[in-house]
């Protein structure tokens, strides 16, 4: 179960799954778009009979009844941790900047006006990814927020998004709740963006339907990668490969280590830990698709790590600093023995939304720009254009485009 792998054979595999799910979801897609909300009743008769698909606001304030006030209050901490990270990524509405005499540039900024957000909860409730999704939106001032689970949609994930200041709840799960979001259906009004993680269905609808709404990026199972040395406690690394291997038997997890001994290690500590861990069939199928490499030096390491780009990276090094500067793909770091990924995932307010499947050498994980969009303004006087109307004026010419040529040279005439 625990074994050595292949670096490229890994990431090939995670992105292999994807288009293996790409006839059903097309097919889902078809019906959204021809039978609405039909089509989400019917893929919900698995799970449960739908009276609604929008959740009515008396049963979103019931579901505080059927959670731990415990459990309530460590969301409540939560939230207040993720808002306070994420107001600080918050853009300026409008900036400017005299850049020569008589020219100003700036850039001004709006939030989308309405988005979407996927929670997943086929197989447990995920509250965190709730908040996860719905706060950059809301600090990003975002007026409208849809949110989709599975139906029949857990109180704990309805404590969260009403924490959340989310009210627009839908019952519909899957590729299915993507395509009712991208496309609309007589219940839920298309938006302009959709986010939040999802197994292989979810990922893959969104990346299809990129034509009808922009979505985050493609956050399919959980991976966690681990760079370690000799150094790092065994204990440790196995704790964090069963942690995000319980997430899906679609999960994966891969150790990259300079130390021959230490896979062995781990290994033990994995089959001591499985025994007794609740969601044992989950974490063994999880392992399948997960192993070790060992490499000659830290370089070697950190370029292997670069080319799984992992969604989540922990750090276990004697330097571990040395390693974050080199590191280039990774979707959140974890550094050093304390900074275990689950406080990544709930409660230090960084967003646990973040691309999978190799994707981080091209997308960053979510945040509050995510959910806003830009404009350049220019400021231009008498004076500023004619320090620039030759350059404009020669380059437009030889182009070809004489109007354009033509447009500046009326102003500079008057």
């Amino acid at each position: 179960m625990w074994k050595e792998v292949g670096i490229e054979a890994w990431l090939g595999a995670r992105k292999t799954s994807l288009e293996d799910a790409r006839s059903t979801v097309t097919d889902i897609i078809a019906r959204v778009q021809n039978e609405g909300d039909a089509a989400l009743r019917d893929m919900a008769k698995k799970y449960c009979t739908l009276d609604s698909i929008a959740v009515p606001e008396e049963e979103r304030e019931a579901a505080y009844e059927k959670v731990d006030v415990e459990v309530v209050e460590s969301l409540v901490e939560a939230h207040a941790r993720i808002e306070r990270f994420h107001e600080l990524q918050k853009p300026r509405d409008l900036w400017l900047q005299e850049m020569e005499p008589g020219i100003v540039l700036g850039i001004k900024t709006t939030a989308l006006a309405r988005v979407g957000i996927y929670v997943p909860g086929g197989r447990a409730a995920y509250p965190s990814s709730a908040l996860m999704c719905a706060v950059p939106a809301k600090v990003a001032g975002v007026k409208e927020i849809c949110a989709c689970s599975p139906p029949p949609i857990k109180p704990l994930t309805l404590v969260a998004l009403d924490i959340a200041g989310v009210t627009e709840i839908y019952n519909a799960g899957g590729a299915q709740a993507v395509a009712a979001m991208a496309l609309g259906t007589e219940s839920i009004r298309p938006v302009q963006k959709i986010v939040g993680p999802g197994n292989v269905y979810v990922t893959l609808a969104k990346m299809m339907l990129r034509e009808k709404a922009e979505i985050d990026f493609p956050a399919g199972p959980s991976e966690i990668g681990i760079i370690a040395d000799s150094t790092a406690d065994p204990r440790i690394v196995a704790a964090d490969i069963l942690a995000q291997a319980e997430h899906d038997p679609n999960a994966a997890c891969i150790l990259i280590t300079t130390d021959k001994k230490l896979p062995a290690k781990v290994g033990k500590e994995i089959e001591r830990e499985l025994d007794s861990a609740p969601r044992k069939e989950i974490i063994s199928e999880a392992l399948k698709n997960s192993g070790y490499a060992v490499v000659a030096d830290m370089d070697e390491a950190i370029a292997a790590s670069d080319v799984v780009a992992p969604e989540h990276l922990s750090i276990q090094v004697a330097d571990p600093l040395a390693v974050v500067t080199k590191v280039k793909n990774a979707g959140a770091i974890f550094v050093g023995r304390y900074s275990a990924v689950a406080c990544g995932d709930y409660a230090v307010g960084t967003n646990h939304c973040l691309p999978t499947a190799g994707y981080s050498k091209m997308y960053s994980g979510l945040d509050v720009q995510h959910f806003c969009k830009t404009a350049s303004v220019e400021i231009i006087d008498r004076g500023g254009l004619e320090t620039i109307g030759d350059v404009v004026e020669t380059i437009a010419t030889a182009e070809g485009l004489h109007a354009h040529a033509r447009s500046v040279r009326v102003r500079r005439e008057l």
